[in-house]
């Protein structure tokens, strides 16, 4: 097993590490869900969900690596935190990607058409928003509190973190911002965290993989 992820391990959902600063970013989400909610603006709030919905499902399948490889995860998150709950995910980075996902939305043209670039503005959105987290994530590795253990998930390789770890996230962000119908945006969510809460409930609460 890596040092990176016994430092996980000897933290993992451990409550003694609190701190007070989690309620704070706590009313901060819940503020700019209600800035949404009370504009109505249901485009944006469903798009930035269905973002953090499917971080749960990479955090999952992340966990999972962890668990059959013995070794470690894709991504770990061994530095301090206020809780970690799964092994790649700290409480910080999962206010961090709802309110991410808000953001990402409301920076969508209202004009579908538009190009940026001489590209359509949802495919380069996609890309540009993709390279800017990579690239935050790659000077986190480099400062030590996000763990990267294997040759082919690297900075220096950065095509899998960009194919895998954000640009599905962002799809399934502008997808459900352009749905016409407010429907198939809630069929499209409801798809998503059924499967994130029957991975954790199988195997996190009745298996204890993750």
């Amino acid at each position: 097993m890596s040092d990176s992820a016994k430092q996980s391990l000897a933290i993992l959902r451990s409550t003694s590490n609190f701190q007070w600063y989690v309620i704070p970013i706590l009313i901060i989400v819940i503020y700019v869900c209600a800035v949404e909610i009370e504009k109505r603006n249901w485009n944006v709030l469903l798009a930035g969900l269905a973002f953090w919905g499917m971080d749960w499902f990479n955090e999952i399948w992340n966990a999972l690596v962890f668990h059959f490889s013995g070794y470690a995860p894709v991504w770990g998150a061994p530095s301090n935190t206020a809780y970690l709950i799964l092994i790649g995910l700290n409480i910080e980075i999962c206010f961090m990607f709802l309110i991410a996902g808000i953001a990402c939305a409301k920076m969508l043209p209202r004009n579908k058409n538009k190009k940026i670039l001489g590209i359509p503005n949802r495919y380069f959105l996609i890309v540009f928003n993709s390279i800017l987290f990579v690239i935050v994530e790659i000077i986190l590795n480099a400062i030590g509190v996000l763990s990267w253990e294997y040759s082919w998930w690297q900075g220096n390789f950065p095509w899998l973190l960009l194919l895998i770890g954000y640009m599905p996230f962002l799809t399934m962000c502008y997808l459900v911002h352009d749905m016409k119908k407010l429907k198939n945006k809630l069929i499209t969510l409801g798809i998503i965290f059924s499967v994130d809460i029957l991975g954790l409930i199988i195997f996190g609460g009745i298996l204890g993989w993750i």
